[in-house]
């Protein structure tokens, strides 16, 4: 975890474009007022899940910050992952993926995270030191296993800079303490959330229950908690992702359910459009209230769970938006009218990244040629997908009120100024742009993609990350 530099603080405090951030896990009553509503103050979490967050100086300048978490199962749970496609990818990210594969995504009980130290690009013995963190929790529950027969039920994850050491010996210290700290209060769930926090402004934490048609009298829990704020640009950024449930789901729909969502939500969100060594999203299901499993996605039990656990994670994602490094706005963009799903994406996913839309946006620009100029240079598009005198774009304000047109079918609006910087002084928006169906005129696919503005504070945070 990282502690701001004298000269960081310096830059902040001078700065006209200040706004309250610091390289820690949020301490009590340092949590932005403009953020503090996107903390729970309680929550309703699966049954048989426990959590906490410790203190144990992954840094060494860091002495009073949380910053290694446990999450585990009494009982063991079914699993899937997914995790970043970065060739770079991190000793954590291997480890878990090999206990998952080896499991078959069964049997799984805990997911321990240190923040501070992405444990990326360290070599063998950075494998050895994930490996070390997995089995040193194992043996909490079992005790201690033959690491060559037992293929481990903890995964693993780590955020912070990348190309230094754990301090292991820290950490395996720390994790039997951790283990018997374990609690289902909403105090330590959110403990948890703070511990794996880096750059992050407030702890990311959401729950909430769900019912199923096969088992109406069966109240679900689903929580979830993520990380990340700069480095972001999923392709499943530096970002961690954890759901949890207690409903019946085994390893085999969990796998299809969490591709599904993570396409629609922390696949579909950017700060900054860089994939990090370390994205991981995992979720776990104990199976512990009860019901029938929930087998097939097709069924009235898998379609349900599918809307539930997609919307979730949405609301999970953009929570890390929200949190940019340096951001001032909250952007969706909506691509509607496309020949396919796959073009929609595309599409809003290079408005997305471009770093003339994200300055325009943070300097209330109505640049909406800057819109167009990436819709039309978006790669991997069918032919035909778009056709510029069919194209619109228009800003949609939040208030409800009209969306104001800046080109409709290819021709441009006269745009009403005024009310474009009225529009862009608020920190949530939205851009419409409207294919028109591309060339065959018959497209009805849409996308969504969340994501945030390029503030001059972006560049002073990145800038000092290391220190």
């Amino acid at each position: 975890m990282c502690i701001a530099s004298t000269a960081f603080r310096q830059a902040c405090e001078n700065s006209p474009y200040r706004t309250a951030r610091s390289y820690s896990a949020p301490v009590a009553g340092s949590i932005p007022a403009s953020k503090q509503k996107y903390v729970p103050t309680s929550g309703t979490y699966p049954k048989a899940f426990l959590a906490t967050g410790l203190h144990v100086g992954i840094k060494p300048s860091n002495t009073q910050f949380l910053d290694l978490a446990l999450l585990a199962s009494e009982i063991p749970c079914s699993s899937a992952a997914v995790f970043t496609q970065n060739k770079f990818q991190a000793a954590p990210v291997t480890v878990s993926r090999e206990v998952i594969e080896r499991r078959s995504g069964e049997g799984i009980r805990a997911i321990v995270i240190n923040s501070g130290c992405a444990n990326a690009v360290t070599g063998k013995g950075g494998l050895q030191d994930a490996s070390e963190m997995g089995r040193a929790v194992d043996a909490c529950f079992n005790g201690p296993k033959d690491q060559n027969s037992d293929p481990g039920s903890t995964l693993v994850m780590s955020t912070g800079v990348i190309g230094q050491r754990l301090p292991i010996s820290k950490i395996l210290s720390a994790i039997p303490s951790a283990y018997s700290s374990l609690s289902s209060s909403h105090q330590d769930w959110l403990l948890a959330a703070r511990a794996i926090c880096t750059t992050d402004t407030f702890p990311k934490l959401r729950s909430r229950t769900f019912t199923l048609p096969s088992s109406p009298g069966i109240t679900y829990s689903l929580a979830g908690m993520t990380k990340g704020a700069g480095m972001i640009h999923p392709n499943m950024a530096t970002l961690l992702a954890m759901l949890f449930t207690d409903a019946p789901i085994p390893a085999t729909t969990l796998k299809p359910l969490l591709a599904h969502a993570v396409d629609r939500s922390f696949n579909a969100i950017s700060v900054d459009g860089d994939t990090s060594t370390n994205d991981t999203l995992a979720i776990l299901a104990n199976g512990a209230a009860g019901g029938q499993p929930i087998t097939s996605l097709d069924s009235a039990d898998g379609q349900a769970l599918t809307e539930i656990v997609t919307g979730f994670t949405q609301q999970l994602s953009q929570l890390v938006v929200r949190d940019g490094e340096g951001a001032t706005k909250f952007i969706r963009v909506r691509v509607v009218n496309a020949a396919s799903f796959p073009d929609a994406k595309n599409i809003a996913s290079t408005i997305a990244r471009s770093p003339l839309v994200k300055t325009a946006l943070y300097g209330k620009d109505a640049n909406w040629g800057r819109i167009l100029c990436a819709v039309g240079y978006t790669e991997g598009l069918s032919p035909g997908a778009v056709v510029p005198e069919k194209t619109s774009v228009s800003f949609v304000p939040r208030d409800g009120s009209e969306p104001l047109k800046l080109l409709v079918r290819g021709e441009p609006e006269a745009v009403d100024e005024k009310r474009a910087g009225k529009i862009l002084e608020e920190e949530d928006l939205e851009i419409l742009v409207d294919l028109g169906g591309g060339e065959s005129g018959g497209g009805r696919e849409e996308a969504n993609y969340w994501f945030c503005d390029f503030s001059h504070e972006y560049v002073t945070i990145n800038g000092d990350y290391r220190t």
